[in-house]
């Protein structure tokens, strides 16, 4: 999975600053499934450089298994770069 997971971050260090993508478009790009990038953000190795927080379901849910402090934390982290949210919790695309 080595080189699965390096395609992944690579991927994941493209997204700008306030913005996302889901774990789909990060699959589709990677050459995986959805289900592979959440494994692989799972064990992310460099967190400052990996923006994994950037990274949501397709309906813009977070994540209640981000490794990095939780649901929570990864909306924080979200909302300081300037997304926005529903009434839901969820990312206005």
């Amino acid at each position: 999975m080595g080189k699965i997971f390096e395609r992944i971050y690579k991927e994941v260090k493209k997204i700008p600053c306030g913005n996302v993508a889901t774990y789909g478009e990060i699959a589709k790009k990677a050459g995986t499934s959805p289900k592979v990038v959440g494994f692989a953000l799972h064990q992310n190795p460099d967190p400052k450089n990996i923006p994994c927080h950037r990274v949501v379901f397709r309906d813009g849910s977070l994540s209640k298994g981000y490794v990095f402090g939780g649901e929570g934390k990864q909306k924080q982290r979200l909302e300081k770069e300037g997304v926005k949210f529903n009434n839901e919790n969820k990312v206005i695309f």
